[in-house]
């Protein structure tokens, strides 16, 4: 299971499923060490360390007063426990699969330049076993799979390397095998690429092909698609 860039572990993980369950998902919520310790058999002094390090991770909002605090869940903390969700679903269901749904949108043009690289180029014919074509196909998610995003924590991707020419240092990112399904059939194989550090938001995701998508399947801005996402 996926950490967190400040080290968060299972114990600190767990004080944030009991937040969540206390309602801090949705809304603040007040919480005191002593109940908070109660709850994970540990002490009050524990539960409030645990508290600092979710804190510090930025998993959780809190604001202390003085019988307790009130404590919200932030965004990453709510992608945390998705992520950690999606671990289970894959080991206890065999149809855990993940699907994507969305509508095809314009993209910056940015995915052309950065997929032609030849320091990006080399890794994906080694690992992806083939060149993609010059581009991306952007996906604007609706709102449910804007939600189960993060589940792709969960899914063994491939690694692709950060790298650098004379100039400048290139991002790493990974990609996850998948299928593109849309009114006219379906094309694999499809990767989605996340680069490590991303300028799209949570509502959107690329996808890289050997082929032109949008010329495979016909599809134009505003098509719905589907995009089942494999382990690598």
């Amino acid at each position: 299971m996926q950490e967190t860039t400040a080290g968060v572990d299972a114990a600190e993980v767990a004080a944030l499923k009991e937040i969540a369950l206390t309602g801090g998902v949705d809304g603040e919520r007040k919480v005191s060490c002593a109940a908070l310790g109660e709850r994970l058999d540990a002490s009050s002094q524990t539960a409030s360390r645990r508290l600092q390090r979710l804190e510090s991770a930025g998993l959780i909002e809190r604001e202390v007063v003085a019988d307790g605090q009130w404590i919200s869940l932030t965004a990453d903390g709510k992608s945390r426990l998705r992520g950690e969700y999606a671990d289970y679903r894959r080991l206890f269901e065999d149809d855990a699969a993940l699907t994507l749904s969305g509508a095809v949108t314009a993209g910056a043009g940015e995915g052309r330049h950065y997929i032609s690289l030849p320091g990006y180029n080399r890794q994906f014919e080694e690992r992806l076993g083939y060149e993609p074509y010059p581009g991306t196909l952007n996906v604007d998610l609706d709102e449910g799979s804007t939600r189960n995003r993060s589940e792709l924590a969960a899914v063994e991707g491939v690694p692709i390397d950060e790298w650098e020419d004379e100039e400048r240092t290139y991002g790493a990112a990974t990609c996850y095998p998948a299928r593109l399904d849309a009114d006219a059939g379906s094309v694999e194989p499809v990767h989605v690429i996340v680069p490590d550090r991303t300028h799209h938001d949570e509502d959107q995701i690329e996808l890289i092909a050997p082929e032109m998508l949008r010329d495979e399947l016909g599809l134009a801005d505003g098509d719905e698609v589907a995009v089942e996402i494999e382990s690598a």
